[in-house]
């Protein structure tokens, strides 16, 4: 045998698993019949918005009676779903959703600045994809028919541009106007020094406010006077989907409510934390890690299918030889633990004091790995197991080198 030929079979062998996990996602899928609840209701949103728009906010669809909860200027981004047939909607969702995560690969390989070795690069991506499809939030983006994807591209996208490309910040922006959570990174941009940056991202968000403004008043203001502050249109906060902070205390306290003293408190303090780790990180990539698993944690409902910033994750680990922590996050975020525990009608909040963890998998067994695997690395900027490859930085930054449950909510 050549060493041509040799070199040649790895990305031939990488190609055919690619393959064979494709095909069995797929299968899976279909096996599910792709239930798409959350497209389905992004679909109503779109029939609602050539309606007129006022009814926006007071329907439901699915057996599962799902409202639409996103502002306005996310429904007129969703007129183009009103016009397809239902199956077409659904296969559009899962091609679309798969080119969206080879994206988030790609851009993963670019905040961490993760060069392919050896290996073709779209013979890399399409392996890393392939794996990427069984992580439980990315499973769980396609089954619903979610949009998570293509607001972490978007972000991601913004975020990793160079230093004083055009309009920087306006990418954040818009996906905070979609989804309002992502307005984090904003905070993200001020604390790290972006000012200019940040203000573009104010803007873009606020651009879009006045859009959805102009194009669907009755529902604007809807929205934004009382849909806003009805958080129980989004779901139960207590169930195991939900992996927030604010879950996560429910079930510990087996109270559907707790209040906001007991909840709100720690979420304030680890959002401050969170921000303050980011503003004081050394490498980029490490304070827009610790700003999206902030996000999550102090958001009071993160469905663990919002979880998709695990793939950056471990993107950045594998980046800087942490090959075990890798393998550990990515079986964490592939073992589907919560699924395996007892959680119809209220037994979510019955779990006894050992299931707990496993209720809670991503804030309880994940973040405290990866804040510290972060958090040490701040300390000093030598000695950093960085790769090559310079992920784009600011002028003010130091430059660096680089199977699935019924939906019970929607959002």
């Amino acid at each position: 045998m050549t060493r041509r030929s040799r070199s040649a079979t790895p990305p031939c062998l990488l190609l055919i698993v690619s393959g064979l996990s494709l095909t069995a996602f797929t299968a899976l899928c279909l096996h599910q019949r792709l239930p798409m609840a959350d497209a389905l209701v992004y679909r109503a949103e779109g029939q609602a918005v050539l309606r007129g728009g006022d009814d926006l906010y007071g329907f439901t669809v699915t057996e599962w009676q799902l409202p639409a909860t996103y502002p306005p200027f996310a429904a007129l981004l969703f007129v183009p779903a009103a016009l397809l047939p239902v199956t077409a909607l659904k296969a559009t969702f899962l091609a679309g959703n798969a080119l969206l995560l080879a994206v988030l690969v790609h851009l993963s390989a670019r905040l961490s600045g993760l060069a392919t070795i050896r290996l073709p690069r779209r013979t890399a991506l399409c392996a890393a994809t392939a794996a990427a499809l069984w992580l439980e939030p990315v499973f769980q983006t396609v089954l619903f028919g979610q949009i998570n994807l293509a607001l972490a591209c978007l972000i991601l996208w913004d975020l990793t541009r160079p230093s004083g490309a055009r309009c920087k910040g306006a990418a954040v922006g818009i996906a905070a106007g979609i989804k309002l959570t992502p307005a984090i990174f904003i905070a993200y941009l001020l604390v790290r020094g972006r000012r200019r940056e940040a203000g573009t991202a104010t803007a873009a968000c606020a651009g879009t406010v006045v859009l959805g403004a102009l194009a669907l008043p009755s529902a604007s203001l809807d929205f934004w006077t009382r849909r806003l502050y009805e958080t129980d249109r989004v779901g139960k906060a207590w169930i195991v989907d939900n992996q927030s902070l604010q879950g996560v205390i429910a079930r510990a306290l087996g109270d559907p409510a707790p209040g906001p003293a007991v909840w709100a408190l720690p979420c304030a303090a680890v959002a401050l934390t969170g921000l303050w780790l980011a503003a004081r990180a050394v490498e980029d990539r490490h304070a827009i890690l610790l700003t999206a698993f902030t996000a999550l944690l102090v958001s009071p409902i993160s469905w663990s299918h919002h979880w998709v910033w695990c793939v950056p994750l471990i993107a950045v680990l594998l980046a800087e030889g942490r090959t075990r922590t890798a393998a550990l996050v990515a079986l964490v975020f592939t073992a589907r633990t919560m699924w395996l525990l007892p959680h119809e009608g209220d037994l979510d909040l019955q779990l006894p004091w050992w299931q707990q963890p496993l209720a809670s998998p991503y804030p309880l067994l994940l973040l405290p790995t990866a804040e510290y695997v972060i958090a040490r690395r701040m300390s000093t900027r030598t000695g950093a197991l960085a790769p090559a490859g310079p992920v784009h930085c600011s002028h003010d930054d130091t430059a660096h080198r680089g199977t699935a449950p019924e939906p019970a909510e929607h959002g």
